[in-house]
């Protein structure tokens, strides 16, 4: 039996690229905050082959040394999926639905893992951290008598029209495309062509309701939330969220490495590879060497994340618009929609010839599957981010001072775009989904009025800059000045802690 100072978290995380990073990253601050506990982050095979992966690349990090990897048996090609389809990484956003419906099975195993540790330990552990679509997980920590705590790795806005959206369907009560959000100021508005397709959908009996809306709402009565964001960014989305759900709302963002956080004009070439666990397609050196050849803000940055695509039209409509625009840029390309994203890269999905002539005139590098993000958007080079609105991505760019130009295309991304132009004012929106009409004039208009110096640009580029700021703020350690991010995290931990002594 283990000394009874020693605390055991339990961390299960939804089977997403976006959602593991985040949890990783929230059971390494746990240890760094709270030497004392040992966090158990549980999941398929796949996925913490994965997190071993990643781990193992941050080999001097002294805060891995206390988290342990348990495996959960899953077997994907019992509930429809494909074989390896355990992570979104590897389906269509069609099957994403298959994947959570699936996930449900992973509590057998989790209720034995739990079982294990009691018989080791002598008590449950301290608290059992899900993923929000992980709802069956506060019936697994009520049965042992311990606590539950939902963890959003999205922002406080995104999550919570996400949430009431799924739980109420205001969509289904109107005639019009636009409508209010319950939780939200009535001035409020949302419109159908930001709900993703299985939410449009969603009529409450279809088989996207039957999936998302149980494990949501048995989410929301948690003990409390953790969210992925920080307490001054998000003001607006964290008085929602806190009020929708009636739960303590934790801000325990932003969940980053702190060497990305250290205002230096570039990173050490290891920190994304140890954030993603993933090779590059092109070497990273090879990539910083390009951006340094470039002129302070002047580098447009193009990623849609780790499971998205664009259509082949839209591809070559954006292609033109930034051989249009003149500006250098690096595009994080994959095959486009319908098409095996793990495939081979065809030419004719980019216009005649426009590789070799962005390679030879210098002006682009297209790199296929992976890049060294927050390396990119820390180098003083880069101006401008076009992308998918994925709340990590958008952390990443906010805490480098990067503005953004919007294309949303799936789970709640339309969402953020919507809070990041609106509330932050650092974002303008291209299109929507992966189905719209782009032209190349348009994508050039954009990048050119948010590359301005004066302007809406330098507007961007200034709140941008501040909200950095506010991020590096944050995560200050010192005796008398403490961040929100520190404060948060130990008020967390404080609560959880009275809570396993009152009970």
């Amino acid at each position: 039996m283990e000394s009874q100072d020693q605390e055991h978290i339990v961390m299960l995380p939804f089977m997403a690229q976006g959602h593991l990073i985040p949890f990783l990253q929230l059971a390494r601050n746990l240890q760094q905050r709270k030497s004392l506990i040992t966090v158990t982050v549980a999941s398929t095979a796949l996925n913490i082959q994965y997190l071993r992966t990643t781990i193992a690349s941050n080999s001097s990090s002294q805060s891995d040394s206390n988290i342990r990897l348990a495996e959960l048996s899953f077997c994907g090609t019992d509930h429809g999926l494909p074989p390896n389809g355990e992570n979104t990484e590897n389906l269509p956003i069609s099957k994403i639905g298959n994947l959570v419906a699936a996930s449900t099975s992973l509590e057998a195993p989790a209720r034995r893992l739990i079982s294990d540790i009691i018989e080791k330990e002598g008590r449950p552990p301290l608290c059992i951290i899900s993923d929000m679509y992980f709802g069956w997980a506060a019936n697994l920590a009520n049965s042992f008598g311990t606590a539950h705590v939902t963890f959003t790795t999205g922002g406080a806005y995104g999550t919570a029209a996400l949430v009431s959206i799924w739980l109420n369907l205001p969509h289904r009560s109107t005639a019009s495309d636009e409508f209010p959000v319950l939780g939200f100021p009535e001035s409020y508005r949302f419109h159908i062509s930001q709900l993703n397709p299985y939410l449009r959908a969603a009529d409450g009996t279809d088989f996207g309701s039957r999936i998302f809306q149980p494990q949501l709402s048995l989410s929301t009565k948690s003990f409390g939330w953790l969210c992925s964001t920080v307490e001054e960014i998000e003001p607006v989305g964290l008085k929602i969220l806190r009020n929708y759900l009636g739960r303590p709302v934790w801000s325990i963002g932003p969940l980053l490495p702190l060497e990305g956080l250290n205002n230096s004009s570039t990173l050490a070439l290891s920190v994304s590879r140890q954030r993603a666990g993933k090779e590059f397609g092109i070497p990273p050196e090879a990539c910083l060497e390009w951006l340094d050849s470039q002129c302070s803000d002047s580098v447009v940055y193009i990623s849609f994340g780790s499971q998205n695509s664009i259509s082949s039209n839209q591809m070559m409509e954006l292609a033109l618009g930034l051989e249009e625009s003149g500006r250098p840029f690096i595009w994080v390309i994959r095959p486009p929609v319908g098409y095996d994203m793990k495939g081979e890269f065809r030419a004719e999905w980019l216009p005649e010839g426009f590789e070799d002539r962005m390679s030879r005139g210098k002006q682009g590098l297209v790199v296929h599957n992976w890049a060294p993000q927050l390396e990119i958007l820390s180098h003083k080079s880069t101006g401008v981010f076009v992308s998918h609105c994925g709340w990590n991505s958008v952390m990443e760019s906010l805490s480098q001072g990067v503005p953004m130009i919007g294309w949303p295309l799936a789970s709640e991304q339309a969402f953020n775009s919507k809070m990041l132009a609106e509330e932050m004012g650092v974002s303008v929106e291209l299109t929507r989904g992966s189905q719209s009409v782009i032209v190349g004039k348009e994508v050039k208009r954009l990048i050119d009025l948010v590359m301005e110096k004066s302007g809406k640009g330098g507007e961007m580029r200034k709140k941008a800059g501040d909200i950095g700021e506010q991020i590096r703020a944050a995560v200050r350690d010192e005796a008398e000045d403490k961040g929100s991010f520190v404060l948060e995290m130990d008020d967390f931990l404080g609560t959880i802690l009275a809570t396993r002594r009152k009970n």
